[in-house]
């Protein structure tokens, strides 16, 4: 009871003090859209009524049975909001406590909403706890959807909106109006094409990182046909009663500007990741130079004449792994009124939004007072939004105390570079952001998430959304036991399957462990080596839980359920968890034979033939990997290099660049490696026909040295792995070729269940 009374008091400071945003058209035919676009047969059940007289401050709606209403008969469900967001979490509310389906990464189930409508017998009231729920990172527009089609995009915005969301980031199609203002500035296409990064590598050109691409210039083809899906994006977002958060000009050019204009003020930003100089040190233009207010002016002036006036929050990240010219606290503070003040003269009422990512990774530069100054420099505490980026385990709101007064967010970061590895903590993402709320002095207004990628973990995402409509702490075994039946909808859902997911929920999704707290790698994706592979830290692959007390049992469990439920195998979530669930038990055992054939190699008395017995049994498990991943459509490498071939509408060249793009980013990111694997994936074709090459190569390496006497050779090892490496970047597949899942899930899961349990 005191955390909810201190929770209504924090509410009320949120609500007095909450950042003015552009109202959105009193127009709710975007929830009938997404009724009809969802549920086809009850696009009549619902009514939506936007309220003219409640306060709109916080989110409500109130959802009741209409079935008796006066009217044409028709409508069942009565939802009265006072914004549209409200109304969609109303709706989402009905759909899944009532209806008891949802709609997941995989697709909605929203159409097996039953014929006849549940009835609400009593009226329902809910609120959200903070105005603003946010989601995106600028990176998970390269990792998860840089390849997306605006149907790819049309499910992922219902399922925000549904759960929601109402503050999404929308850097889609920037390119196409940043280049129109280096024209306008004079730089030449040729002087643009050099700073323009890749299809699959915007994100780091976005954020100053790096410039310029190692796999060809970026296509004039792929910057239109990205400036036409934003326009279909902004859209959608608007109609869904959502507020998209905007670019603007960060201060990052091409090299030429310097000549161009000879007196401005242009440093050149840090070094990034270890890429050589011709892809990195981005030049920055200074916010206090005239020409960057002149730019920014440009930039969204244009934006507004493309999108039209839907938005006043601009997302602007000038120093993200990227270190100011000077830590001097007075120049630190001219470059944010400089920049903010370039912000308000495009638009009067604009609010700058910014990741909160770089007082964590380079916290020795970011010193209190660094910060301090930094913030100080935009006016007001109502100015400016920043997203405290990884709150669920590397908080910084307390450290700097709650921005020392600017708004934030507290956000759920996860899943780097788009890893696939079982983790999460409910507490952290329920009872933390509640304390964040009430702490004495928050000026926290919102909760989201930053994903990095969207790859599995699902339930984690999920839960943090849901408590932003919660005053009290969501209880796990309740939320949990309420997912998996949504999410296995089939009336004889076997309580195998809802145990599996409590065995789960308890263990690799409250993980207290503070040095393994992202997503974890597998080893098996690590370019081979004798150390170093089993890590804790930053993208950590030590595994800090027991594998047979978690995921054996639950996989079992699961496996029982099919048994039991012969409609589960029509589920494409079951059998999506059946492959993750398996998937995540052979990489973990991975671990045990690759620490044996290094324990091996070590030993003195090992012998070549000793080391190459070893090793079968590795091998061996990547070939089942494989095998097991190609079965499920959602685990194959050809559905991220088929989406990245499928925008180029048949142009063989433009086809070949964006899968030299997609290639790239999941195994050397870089033209040289330069960060090797991060964004590495459990995906069939990619296990059978990268990972396995060099586990070959490096088993076959450590046989020959054993044979020969010969000293084990570090650097030719990993050269060995680059050369690898380099040659599967540079393959091109065909239009069909590893498109399609093979074998059925089902056998191969039993199969392999038996043999790794």
């Amino acid at each position: 009871m005191k955390l909810f009374t201190s929770l209504k008091f924090a509410l009320l400071a949120a609500i007095t003090s909450v950042i003015s945003i552009s109202a959105h058209p009193d127009d709710v035919s975007g929830l009938y859209a997404l009724v009809k676009r969802r549920m086809p047969s009850h696009s009549n059940a619902f009514i939506f009524n936007l309220s003219t007289t409640a306060s709109s401050d916080v989110d409500t709606f109130k959802m009741r049975d209409a079935s008796h209403d006066e009217g044409d008969g028709n409508a069942n469900i009565y939802i009265e909001c006072t914004t549209i967001s409200a109304c969609a979490r109303g709706l989402y509310t009905y759909v899944t406590e009532f209806g008891g389906v949802d709609i997941w990464w995989t697709g909605s189930r929203l159409d097996q909403l039953p014929y006849k409508l549940p009835i609400v017998n009593e009226p329902i009231t809910r609120s959200a706890i903070v105005p603003y729920r946010y989601f995106f990172n600028t990176v998970t527009f390269d990792y998860t959807t840089a390849f997306y089609t605006f149907d790819d995009w049309s499910l992922l915005l219902d399922w925000l909106a549904l759960r929601g969301v109402n503050l999404p980031l929308a850097w889609v199609g920037y390119e196409h109006i940043l280049i129109e203002v280096f024209r306008e500035v004079g730089l030449n296409d040729a002087e643009i094409a050099s700073f323009m990064s890749g299809p699959a590598f915007q994100a780091w050109n976005r954020f100053g990182n790096i410039q310029g691409s190692w796999s060809g210039d970026l296509p004039t083809q792929w910057i239109n046909d990205q400036f036409a899906l934003q326009k279909q994006i902004i859209l959608r977002m608007v109609e869904l009663g959502m507020t998209p958060i905007l670019p603007s000009f960060t201060g990052f050019v091409p090299r030429a500007l310097h000549n161009l204009y000879p007196n401005a003020s242009i440093v050149n930003g840090s070094q990034w990741a270890g890429f050589p100089s011709v892809y990195t040190n981005d030049s920055f233009l200074e916010p206090f130079d005239p020409l960057f207010a002149n730019m920014q002016k440009s930039l969204i002036d244009k934006q507004i004449a493309a999108y039209g006036s839907v938005s006043h929050i601009y997302t602007l990240d000038q120093y993200n792994e990227n270190n100011p010219y000077s830590g001097d606290l007075g120049y630190l503070q001219n470059v944010t009124s400089a920049t903010f003040a370039s912000l308000r003269a495009a638009d009067p009422e604009a609010i700058w939004l910014m990741q909160g990512w770089l007082f964590y990774s380079d916290e020795t530069f970011w010193t209190t007072e660094r910060v301090q100054a930094y913030l100080g420099g935009v006016p007001g505490n109502d100015s400016m939004i920043i997203l405290d980026l990884y709150s669920e385990a590397q908080p910084q709101w307390e450290r700097l105390s709650s921005y020392f007064g600017k708004k934030w967010v507290w956000c759920e970061l996860h899943d780097f570079g788009g890893n696939m590895g079982f983790e999460g903590n409910f507490v952290n993402v329920t009872a933390e952001p509640l304390r964040a709320l009430t702490s004495p002095g928050s000026s926290m207004i919102g909760m989201g998430l930053t994903p990095e990628g969207m790859e599995g973990n699902e339930i984690i995402y999920d839960v943090l959304l849901d408590q932003a409509w919660s005053p009290t702490i969501i209880d796990r075994t309740l939320y949990v036991s309420s997912w998996a039946s949504r999410r296995y909808y089939v009336s004889d859902l076997p309580s195998s399957a809802v145990n599996a997911w409590e065995i789960l929920g308890a263990t690799v999704y409250s993980n207290r462990d503070p040095s393994s707290q992202a997503t974890l790698k597998s080893i098996l994706e690590l370019a081979p080596a004798l150390s170093g592979l089993v890590r804790t830290g930053f993208s950590p692959t030590l595994v800090f839980y027991d594998t047979n007390t978690t995921i054996v049992p639950a996989l079992r469990m699961l496996i029982q359920a099919g048994y039991e439920s012969k409609s589960l195998l029509n589920i494409p979530e079951f059998k999506y968890d059946l492959v993750d669930i398996t998937r995540q038990l052979l990489v973990n055992r991975f671990i045990t034979l690759y620490e044996t054939l290094v324990a091996t190699y070590a030993s003195n008395s090992s012998s070549s033939a000793t080391i190459a017995t070893v090793s079968q049994p590795l091998l061996q498990l990547l070939r089942d990997l494989d095998e097991l991943l190609l079965t499920n459509d959602y685990f194959l490498l050809g559905r991220w290099i088929g989406a990245a071939r499928r925008l180029s509408y048949g142009n063989t060249s433009y086809a070949a660049l964006l899968e030299r793009n997609a290639r790239n980013q999941i195994t050397l990111w870089g033209p040289t490696g330069e960060i090797n694997d991060y964004a590495s994936k459990q995906w069939g074709g990619l296990v059978g026909g990268y990972y396995m090459s060099r586990w070959e190569t490096f088993a076959d390496y450590l046989v020959e040295t054993k044979a020969n006497g010969a000293a084990y050779n570090a650097t030719a090892v990993a050269n060995a792995m680059l050369e690898i490496g380099e040659q599967w970047n540079s393959q091109t597949w065909g239009l069909t070729v590893g498109w399609e899942s093979v074998g059925d899930s089902w056998s191969v899961v039993q199969a392999l269940a038996t043999k790794y349990t």
